[in-house]
């Protein structure tokens, strides 16, 4: 969601003490506070939120003028950036036992292991649901605090207590908890169903109780709780990255950049999901600077003590856009590769199967290559470099690097959710897979790089 949030005061105030609100969320950021839910005005003031601090914690908070009434926050930590969490939070403070009147889930289990636990006194009203509040997703109702991530299917249930397994189940094949994606739950006078199968804030409860987008764009991603795509992976880095991990990534970990106003800032970034077999596909959009470096790379990344490329380690085959070539253990090759200029689009198709990478240009493959073309390998850079023996080291990754201090480098990467950064594709080629959005025609027998297209 970036900067992008959402906001919505009630036309009338619901139940204050009995209620569930459950959410699924992939974080990009474990760096900063980022608020995800939020009523009223804390901390400071009064109201309800829930947030994942810097350490990070998730914390259920509550206050009145600047007392609080509660505050749970579990000892476990939430620091996952590639995976999408399921939290439902219920409330029912008619309850006895104080215990009993908040109830945290994550991914189906109940949380009853808290490093703070202060409940609410019994039938204490909430400022959730409150007509006089501002109520906010995403950021509070000024817009600060901004999470960073993507958020999917947002109940919220007036009136009832719910356990996560009304909005969640357990897949009978792989075990993994998944959507449930024909929910039975009584949404009451305020309740409602928003960012369901895409960027809607119009509510699907029946409601009609839908939200505002307050600030930035509300971007759709075909990224969710039941098919994860790649995003470069903030704690998979090669060790010459000094800088935080935050500050090379924007969009959800889709963009990769080194800023222009510090070009020191040099580094490696890796896919959040790797393969040892079949076929790949992704793009990216070059941006500003000249030092960006694209390409794939194994685990011996991490053997590397500077450039990877300069290393004989055969850990990564990097191109060099401004110099017209690919580097290599030391190496350079130049023939038949292609320069390019800001907003050019590239494609790379990886053929794990037979050990082969090819990259197009706006469509157009170097050495007319051929993805299709199997074991012939035709137009195929590792063909060109006999480098097949970097396929020997374990999964294979799509990365993006900055390895030189006098300038800097910006990439938009597009790994199928259909966006270069927050801008959509012009027209979507075609994909038999049908998993993922590209500008340009996958090659047959491709997918993309996700949960859904590594189990196909």
């Amino acid at each position: 969601m970036a900067n992008t949030y959402l906001t919505k005061t009630p036309s009338s105030t619901g139940n204050r003490k009995t209620f569930t609100i459950s959410w699924w969320v992939k974080k990009s950021d474990i760096s900063s506070n980022i608020v995800q839910v939020r009523s009223g005005i804390p901390p400071g003031g009064s109201g309800n939120f829930f947030t994942i601090d810097g350490n990070p914690h998730l914390r259920i908070n509550g206050a009145d003028n600047s007392v609080d009434k509660f505050q749970l926050i579990p000892s476990q930590k939430f620091r996952d950036t590639n995976a999408w969490y399921h939290f439902v939070v219920a409330f029912d403070t008619t309850q006895s036992t104080a215990s009993d009147r908040i109830k945290f889930y994550v991914n189906g289990s109940q949380v009853t292991d808290f490093s703070t636990s202060s409940y609410p006194a019994q039938n204490y009203e909430t400022h959730w649901s409150s007509s006089s509040e501002t109520h906010s997703i995403g950021a509070n109702a000024q817009g600060g605090d901004a999470f960073s991530g993507c958020m999917s299917h947002f109940h919220y249930c007036d009136g009832t207590a719910y356990d996560a397994s009304a909005f969640g189940e357990e897949d009978s094949t792989t075990g993994e908890w998944k959507i449930k994606t024909d929910v039975s739950v009584t949404y009451g006078t305020n309740g409602f169903f928003i960012l369901k199968d895409g960027n809607s804030v119009t509510d699907q409860s029946g409601n009609s109780n839908n939200w505002t987008v307050a600030g930035g764009t509300l971007t759709k991603t075909e990224d969710c709780p039941s098919n994860v795509f790649a995003t470069f992976n903030p704690l998979a880095k090669h060790g010459k990255t000094t800088s935080t991990p935050s500050d090379f990534m924007a969009n959800g970990n889709t963009t990769f950049y080194t800023p222009s106003d510090n070009n020191a800032r040099q580094g490696l970034f890796l896919t959040s999901l790797g393969a040892t077999s079949g076929k790949y596909y992704c793009e990216y959009k070059q941006g500003g600077g000249n030092r960006l470096l694209t390409g794939i790379c194994n685990a011996n990344i991490f053997k590397a003590t500077n450039e990877p490329y300069a290393n004989s380690n055969q850990s990564a085959l990097l191109y060099l856009e401004v110099n017209t070539e690919i580097k290599y253990d030391g190496a350079n090759y130049t023939t038949g590769i292609q320069g390019g200029a800001d907003g050019d689009i590239f494609g790379f198709a990886l053929d794990l199967d037979n050990k082969h990478w090819y990259i197009h240009k706006n469509g157009t493959y170097f050495k007319s290559g051929d993805p299709t073309s199997g074991s012939t390998g035709t137009g195929s850079i590792i063909a060109a470099t006999s480098t097949s023996a970097y396929f020997n080291h374990g999964e294979m990754f799509f990365c993006a690097a900055d390895f030189s201090s006098g300038d800097y480098a910006t990439s938009e990467w597009n790994f199928g959710n259909g966006y270069f950064g927050t801008t959509a594709v012009s027209s979507a080629g075609t994909n038999a897979s049908g998993n993922g959005i590209f500008e340009y025609d996958v090659p047959t027998g491709f997918t993309a790089l996700s949960t859904k297209g590594l189990n196909s």
